[in-house]
């Protein structure tokens, strides 16, 4: 008997549902604007130039109570009541949501910042704590019950149905290197539509059944139970919408991504064909988390009746009643309110990790924890669930297949897809194929204009995408709008900077041919003189005599001062006024006795200062290579012996290396000739004539000092330069 059954479950609680949509869908990257219902900040640096959506719809029934074979339920003559099977306990729940969103869209404002604008239709009703053994004792109707006592405790119901009209603002908030952090944060006006509850405290029932006379048959209640809605739902038989019932709420999130390759991504490496990188997913690991749905709606003309249902009614009390609230009305106690009811959204946090696990595989999983107690009165809440999906993506095609374990309903499997336009999946549908104890059931399905951000084409590799070259095939500088300059005489000149464009000529005469001016065999190009003849032997230019002594400067050793043909231009001179002349001085610019050529001779002095140079010469240990600690010390010392060796032009001086005992004496002597050899490398860098120096290593062979102990070993390890004699 319906009525009576209608009148049970009033009395109890009413039916309940809450659920998520677009179950797998949301953490697709192509999702688009849809996933800014899930997180704001998704949507920041996405791969879309912008996304419109045209409808889309996500649906979703689940209970813990019921178990069918879903799509038995479709057969013609299907009896719910007894094909089903019950798994009845004293808090059993049902869910059941309708998510519809309208035309949509988002769009990039700046290359960092996206916003999107989403019309959006919702409805979700919740109800908890149903005693499911009082469901299954009376699903035939009271009259086919036998005795029974339940005590139904604090059952909740609610009913809600809006709609959204949100704007949403997301920005790229941090970028270094690897880390990639963005943010995002929904604002949405609510209008309120339709709204019920019921909420029973300390409700329980008892039937006594009189099998003589089934009207006389008894059912005794207690407990109180306060039925309200958005209108006066007793009197007005037909909905009457109120535009005043509204509200504000909002959304905010934030998603990092973990992007290993960024040098493969750097934008002063990209090139115009590569669009900035904006078509391609960057990440290999990408974390998300958001709150959803902070805030609420007032309905302002809100109705609510408080029954106190502490007696009995019979059978034929039941069967007489017109409708509920005549019930309610004619055997209970009721008071009554008429005032605005703030009505809160179904606040949840969302949470997902992405991993991009090959190329275009990716493995994503989720969560959703519902922020709303279950036992405040006209509340709304989502179902916890957590869900693993595996998923392909790529631009014009997605597939995936969700596993989710669902509050309630228990573990299911789905699967979906997208093709560019077009979407549609079910969280549920494989588990539901299977399985003959189903507990859930959702789909979604939905139509979109998608415009992708993509690479540009750059045919000819010139640099400039084909849409601004005008020589799509030809490759051609951005100047010529990507056509390649002419050559008209193919001298490799192009017409633009050749001045004489139709005779060959080198680029470095503006592709004219060269001239001989002065006639003298010589081309303008490679002649020093070219209005002057001269001899090729002088590029072109006539031999010079500067000083006029008739010896021709390049046969004239002093080509500034008249001198003699026989001296090679030259006076007899003596520059360095040591009484030899330089003709005869192997040293002219250096003072020294006659004996020696007229050069210095090396002193005691001379070569103690040198030892003491030498020996502050530090090198790395064990190496060739100097002390970089101590580098300035040993370029001072250096800088001292070429100022000492520049004395003596005709001297002949050996550097010699020498070590320790420490270590194989093979490398000792090789270390030895290394740094000796070292120092003349750099003696002869500073200026050092290469004739006056000559290096040889000794290894361990002369030690100075005692190599048994430390101050020793330091002492033998030297370089020494000595006076080897003249040139």
């Amino acid at each position: 008997m319906k009525k009576q059954l209608l009148i049970l479950f009033i009395l109890i609680t009413s039916v309940s549902a809450k659920a998520q949509s677009y179950l797998g869908y949301f953490h697709d990257n192509y999702a688009g604007v849809q996933s800014v219902l899930f997180n704001p900040a998704s949507i920041a640096d996405s791969r879309f130039k912008t996304d419109i959506n045209i409808f889309s719809v996500s649906g979703s029934v689940q209970n813990d109570l019921y178990g069918v074979k879903v799509f038995d339920t479709y057969k013609k003559g299907y009896d719910f009541d007894s094909e089903s099977k019950m798994f009845p306990k004293n808090a059993n729940n049902a869910l059941v949501n309708v998510d519809v969103m309208g035309p949509s869209f988002m769009f990039n404002i700046a290359p960092k910042h996206t916003i999107a604008v989403f019309t959006r239709a919702r409805s979700i009703t919740n109800a908890k704590k149903i005693n499911g053994y009082l469901v299954d004792q009376v699903k035939d109707g009271l009259d086919e019950a036998s005795d029974f006592n339940f005590n139904l405790g604090n059952p909740n119901g609610s009913s809600n149905a809006w709609g959204e009209l949100g704007i949403s603002y997301a920005a790229v908030l941090y970028q270094n290197n690897q880390h990639f952090l963005k943010g995002g944060l929904t604002a949405k006006y609510l209008q309120g539509g339709a709204n019920a509850y019921v909420q029973g405290k300390d409700v329980s029932v008892r039937y006594v059944e009189n099998t003589a006379n089934p009207q006389l048959g008894v059912l005794q209640s207690s407990g109180e139970i306060t039925v309200g809605g958005s209108q006066d739902w007793e009197n007005n038989e037909d909905y009457d919408f109120d535009s005043a019932s509204r509200g504000f709420g909002f959304d905010f999130g934030l998603v990092y991504e973990w992007r290993p390759d960024y040098d493969q991504y750097d934008l002063r490496n990209a090139k115009p064909a590569d669009n900035n990188f904006r078509d391609l997913n960057k990440y290999k690991l990408r974390f998300g988390l958001s709150v959803t749905d902070i805030g609420s709606m007032n309905y302002k003309n809100s109705k609510l009746d408080t029954y106190n249902v502490n007696g009995i009614v019979t059978q034929q009390m039941i069967d007489d009643a017109d409708n509920l609230y005549d019930f309610l009305n004619d055997h209970y106690t009721k008071v009554s309110t008429s005032k605005g009811v703030k009505t809160n959204l179904p606040t949840a946090i969302h949470a997902d990790a992405d991993w991009n696990m090959y190329n275009k595989f990716y493995l994503n999983l989720n969560g959703d924890i519902s922020m709303v107690s279950a036992n405040k009165i006209n509340l709304y809440g989502i179902a916890d669930r957590v869900t693993l999906t595996p998923r392909y993506e790529s631009r014009w095609f997605s597939f995936y297949v969700p596993v989710t374990y669902m509050q309630y309903s228990g573990m299911q499997v789905g699967t979906g897809l997208r093709t560019g336009v077009f979407f549609i999946g079910s969280g549920s549908i494989l588990s539901n194929l299977v399985s003959k104890e189903s507990k859930g059931a959702d789909f979604h399905i939905g139509m979109k204009i998608p415009v992708y951000e993509k690479q540009f084409k750059d045919t000819d590799g010139d640099g400039i995408i084909d849409k601004e070259d005008a020589c799509k095939k030809v490759a051609g500088p951005k100047e010529n709008n990507g056509c390649p300059w002419p050559d008209t005489d193919g001298d490799k000149v192009f017409d633009k900077d050749d001045a004489c464009p139709d005779v060959k000529g080198p680029k470095e005469n503006k592709g004219c041919p060269w001239k001989d001016s002065d006639g003298d065999t010589l081309l303008d190009n490679v002649d020093a003189c070219p209005a002057v003849a001269g001899p090729v032997e002088n590029k072109g230019c006539p031999w010079p005599d500067t000083d006029g002594d008739g010896v021709l400067d390049k046969d004239d050793a002093c080509p500034n001062v008249a001198g003699l043909a026989v001296n090679k231009g030259c006076p007899d001179l003596d520059a360095d006024k040591d009484g030899v002349l330089d003709k005869e001085d192997d040293c002219p610019l250096v003072a020294g006795p006659a004996d020696n050529k007229g050069c210095p001779k090396v002193t005691k002095e001379t070569l103690a200062q040198l030892k003491v140079e030498a020996k502050s010469i530090f090198f790395n240990t064990g190496k060739a290579t100097l002390d970089g600690a101590k580098m300035g010390e040993t370029s001072g010392r250096l800088d001292a012996i070429k100022e000492i060796l520049k004395n003596y032009p005709n001297a002949k001086f050996a550097i010699n290396g020498h070590t320790d005992n420490v270590g194989n004496p093979k490398a000792n002597q090789k270390l030895s000739e290394a740094r000796a050899k070292a120092v003349m490398d750099l003696l002869i860098e500073k200026g050092v004539n290469p004739a006056n120096l000559t290096s040889k290593g000794y290894g361990a062979s002369k030690p100075v000092k005692t190599n048994k102990t430390a101050l020793g070993r330091a002492e033998n390890r030297r370089t020494e330069i000595v006076y080897l004699g003249n040139l």
